[in-house]
């Protein structure tokens, strides 16, 4: 097979993690809609997000740029830019979780509970479920920060940093889309 026919094609490991996060679109649909048809049948309690998550929102989207700015300083090799960005995007994703956590720390303080109104059920369970996402996202900066920081590099492949890259814009997407519906169904 020529060189050409080759690059055009999508690396097995690229196509599984799009074919992940398609599933995990469709989950996320699936949660979405369940709350729009329960929310219709009436016994609906509304409420507020507290404001720590507007500043959540900030902080994952700043970390979606510095991993697309630590991709380009890895192609470029550019060692320790890049390990400086990826840095900044770990300790970015941690703090995302952190303030997640404070805010449903804020919520449960004011009596909003996962065994309260199913408004409230929903609530968290779909965030939950973004966080365990999230979590996932952080244990695979956590393998790109390490291997960032090992005293020689082979190969200079991007393909796993890449793969990272792409999860981490999913679920900064996908938080996103999660905070904008929660806002509009308040």
């Amino acid at each position: 097979m020529d060189t050409v026919a080759q690059r055009k094609k999508i690396h097995p490991q690229k196509f599984a993690m799009w074919l992940a996060m398609a599933s995990m679109t469709m989950m996320f649909a699936g949660f979405t809609s369940a709350y729009m048809v329960r929310e219709a049948q009436g016994n609906w309690v509304y409420y507020k997000l507290p404001p720590i998550f507007w500043f959540s929102t900030f902080v994952i989207i700043v970390s979606s740029l510095t991993m697309m700015l630590a991709v380009k300083a890895f192609k470029k090799r550019l060692m320790p830019r890049y390990r400086l960005l990826i840095t900044i995007t770990m300790i970015l994703g941690v703090l995302f979780g952190v303030l997640q956590m404070i805010g449903f720390k804020q919520l449960y303080g004011s009596n909003i509970k996962l065994n309260g109104n199913p408004s409230e059920s929903f609530l968290f369970i779909i965030t939950g479920a973004h966080l365990l996402h999230i979590a996932g996202g952080i244990i695979a900066l956590l393998i790109v920060f390490f291997r960032a920081f090992r005293t020689r590099i082979k190969v200079y492949n991007a393909t796993g940093i890449e793969i990272v890259t792409s999860y981490w814009h999913f679920v900064d997407i996908l938080w996103i889309y999660l905070f904008v519906f929660f806002l509009a169904n308040q």
